[in-house]
């Protein structure tokens, strides 16, 4: 019953939105299409002005990726990961979370593929997943598409917030999993 009546609102909230503003336009006489074309507009000038701080981001990720540092990283810090019991295939999910959702989420279905769904890593990996947040995309789409250039406390804000969720994740984690 409930999940019939889930699934009906479902279907029908977002055309009973689009419905509902069309209405309201209607109502309060507003140009509902040419506002919409302009807000177009506004949308596609947002998205060049943000283009070269995405491509920085994309460019951040795949050098990592490439280059082979989070690999000696993940050796280099492998003994302190043991101690702390992290698995050490987690540590890209950790250094790559701040930077970009899309690559991150990429990490974590190779951990669950290669672990699977139950183990230790795969759910400390979701847990780092849902408990941080990207950061460096937030600050380069958000703080630049309306022109913000001086954002350093707004970074060390950030930086400091994933590493507590990175922290609170592998304290949940171990208190649930292990």
């Amino acid at each position: 019953m409930f999940k019939t009546v889930v699934y009906n609102i479902s279907v029908w909230l977002i055309p009973a939105m689009v419905l509902f503003i069309l209405l309201w336009g209607l109502i309060k006489k507003i140009p509902v299409y040419e506002v919409f074309v302009d807000g177009a507009k506004d949308g596609l000038k947002v998205s060049v002005n943000i283009l070269p701080y995405l491509i920085a981001i994309m460019v951040a990720v795949s050098m990592l990726r490439a280059s082979g540092a989070i690999d000696i990283a993940a050796s280099a810090f492998s003994g302190v990961l043991a101690y702390l019991k992290i698995p050490v295939d987690v540590l890209p999910v950790m250094v790559i979370r701040s930077l970009s959702g899309s690559a991150v989420l990429g990490l974590f279905s190779e951990i669950a593929n290669n672990y699977g769904p139950d183990a230790y890593a795969t759910k400390l990996a979701a847990i780092m997943v849902g408990s941080s947040e990207t950061t460096f995309y937030v600050l380069a789409v958000y703080f630049g598409s309306v022109g913000i250039k001086k954002f350093r406390h707004a970074l060390c804000a950030g930086i400091l917030a994933d590493i507590i969720g990175i922290i609170a994740a592998v304290a949940v984690a171990r208190w649930m999993f292990l």
